[in-house]
């Protein structure tokens, strides 16, 4: 029995076609193969690539120093010290290529992780919009005095009395002196019951604020506080609220 090649009844034209179309397909897939470019390189293996060579590097860079040497046991310990380094240097490379890498497999945290963190912040920023940083509360009253001055009115008008007074102690000579001693302590005393009629009370008020800034108000009669008043902030000093 006969096999037909069918190849053989074809018009040349059309063979030729097929064969052509066959070629350009094969070619077109050829080259597609070969366009497609290589994966890139974990950034920790190029970075071990880098630590590699500049190891290398520098142990050829020693070993031309150690051939300068003038003897042949110094080039052999210097050429042996240059390896050990080398050695050094790579190891660490290595490791810390390692490290990266195992950094690297870890996998991400789950992203419920971050909700209680998120809740927390939401959380925070409420109780801080809640905060009335012009509101707080009295916690302490302290009542002071603030001391006068003596003036020259109270040295005169002491002088004075105390000179009456002085002068009518004693005779003579005595009375000249009980005068002038009159004189002196009433002046004295004068000016300090002036000092005592010109000093005042103040009244310190102070409040720690919802925000915890503590801060004082101070007050030339009393202002009625009391602790533990509501007070909110009010131009130069607080009223209750």
């Amino acid at each position: 029995m006969n096999l037909i090649n069918p190849m053989k009844h074809l018009p040349l034209t059309c063979a030729a076609g097929l064969l052509l179309a066959f070629g350009t397909a094969s070619a077109a897939t050829t080259a597609t193969t070969a366009a497609k470019p290589a994966a890139a390189k974990p950034a920790y293996e190029q970075q071990y690539d880098a630590d590699k060579k500049a190891a290398n590097d520098r142990y050829a860079a020693d070993r031309k120093i150690c051939d300068e040497e003038k003897t042949s046991s110094i080039r052999m310990q210097c050429r042996r010290d240059a390896h050990d380094e080398n050695q050094q240097a790579l190891a660490a490379a290595k490791k810390k290529r390692d490290e990266a890498k195992k950094a690297a497999a870890q996998p991400a945290p789950a992203a419920a992780s971050a909700a209680p963190a998120a809740a927390a912040a939401t959380a925070a920023a409420a109780s801080s919009a809640a905060i009335c940083n012009e509101c707080g509360k009295v916690i302490a009253i302290n009542v002071g005095e603030t001391k006068g001055k003596g003036g020259p009115i109270g040295l005169i008008a002491g002088g004075v009395a105390g000179a009456v007074l002085g002068h009518q102690v004693g005779g003579g000579r005595g009375k000249d002196i009980a005068t002038i001693a009159g004189a002196a302590g009433g002046a004295y005393a004068g000016h300090k019951i002036e000092e005592k009629m010109t000093s005042s009370q103040t009244w310190s008020v102070s409040v720690r604020f919802e925000n915890n800034e503590e801060r004082s108000y101070t007050y030339d009669s009393d202002p009625k506080f009391v602790v533990g008043d509501k007070v909110k902030r009010a131009d130069n000093g607080i009223v209750r609220y």
